[in-house]
């Protein structure tokens, strides 16, 4: 996910589909090139053990935590107390679908090489106020089996001290404090832990120390395979100040009105257009159910698909006109319904393959918010 939300916002979007199309943004070469500074990353230790000169001038020392409302699941530290360690400071917040996908992989390093050195910060930035509930991220931190430290940058302080713009990224400190490396969205998991593990052999040679780190990578059993190139349907939010085209209905945006939406079952559906049915409060973050019932209809190309969701309700859906089948995502139960029960993603859909699909779901409950369609 990208922060800015308004005009250079769009820009920067449009111009990123230009290059690469909607499902490689968040694994563009092109952005990763540049966040790995000059060179790409340079080796302080050859893979025979000797030590390599490298010129630190060139680095950028790590930005220290700022802004840090609550510390999720340790006590209050600082990077200054890490220093000596190799640091991996991840920005994420937990309803995005980019950042769960990542999280197998930080769970894996930080097991497989915590004892050798090395320190994961979970650096949670929220994109939507809910997320700046400490609850609601302690309760994503459990879900998520996260043992790392999290700390919670509500207003966003570090996240500005390190110039960033995107969810997830990773930035690779060495045990001197220097940023050598750092990855903007998903993939490149192979070669981010190569790095981590050259940064530990450089750490052990700086104390004079000889280790042995496993030098194999391996994709987590509970990853997830995501195909960015055919996942043709971009992120796609209801709020009027995040969304990055109009709605399918001839309505659109009101902002801070409540609409009474409808869909024309002679209408044409158009892919990638969110099309609403009811009475929904236009928020600036999302669209509230008014009325007792309501309806979301979408087109779109993926493979799964997910909502960022939240207030009350209970939500059944459909696709192509029949049940989900095998087709159920994980979030939804028995007779393809679920309950709202908090303020997070929700796995709808979830299919064997890339394909087109007309999704509807339906809505009973007043107070239903919805945020954002992700896809997988």
């Amino acid at each position: 996910m990208n922060r800015d939300n308004a005009s250079a916002l769009a820009v920067a979007i449009a111009v990123l589909t230009l290059i690469a199309g909607f499902g490689v943004y968040f694994n563009n070469p092109a952005l990763n090139s540049a966040a790995a500074g000059p060179g790409g990353f340079v080796p302080a230790v050859s893979d025979t053990g000797e030590r390599v000169q490298v010129d630190k001038s060139q680095f950028k020392a790590a930005p220290e935590l700022a802004g840090i409302s609550s510390y999720i699941n340790s006590g209050p530290f600082t990077l200054a107390d890490l220093k000596g360690k190799v640091v991996l400071v991840d920005f994420w917040t937990y309803s995005c679908i980019n950042c769960i996908r990542t999280i197998p992989y930080l769970n894996a390093w930080n097991e497989k090489y915590a004892d050798d050195g090395l320190v994961i910060v979970g650096v949670h930035s929220p994109e939507f106020d809910f997320e700046k509930d400490p609850e609601n991220v302690q309760a994503a931190v459990e879900k998520f089996g996260i043992e790392y430290a999290v700390v919670q940058d509500n207003e966003q302080e570090t996240w500005d001290a390190y110039q960033n713009r995107y969810w997830p990224r990773k930035y690779l400190v060495d045990d001197e404090g220097y940023i050598r490396y750092d990855h903007i969205g998903e993939g490149a998991y192979d070669e981010t832990e190569k790095v981590i593990q050259s940064l530990l052999l450089e750490r052990a040679a700086n104390m004079g120390q000889t280790v042995l780190i496993d030098d194999s990578t391996a994709k987590p059993e509970d990853a997830q395979s995501v195909d960015f190139g055919q996942i043709n349907t971009p992120e796609l939010y209801f709020g009027y100040g995040y969304a990055r085209a109009q709605l399918g209905n001839e309505e659109g945006f009101q902002p801070e009105k409540i609409v009474s939406y409808s869909i024309n079952e002679r209408a044409t559906i158009k892919p990638d257009k969110i099309y609403l049915s009811g009475d929904w409060f236009n928020r600036e973050d999302s669209m509230e159910l008014k009325s007792a019932t309501g309806r979301i209809v979408l087109e779109y190309y993926a493979r799964s698909a997910n909502i960022v969701a939240g207030g009350s309700g209970t939500v059944h859906v459909s696709e192509d006109g029949h049940e989900l089948g095998p087709a159920r995502g994980a979030d939804v139960g028995e007779g393809d319904s679920f309950a709202v029960d908090g303020q997070r993603l929700y796995n709808l859909v979830s299919h064997g393959a890339y394909a087109g699909h007309t999704l509807v779901i339906d809505v009973k409950g007043e107070g239903f918010r919805v945020y954002t369609f992700t896809f997988g």
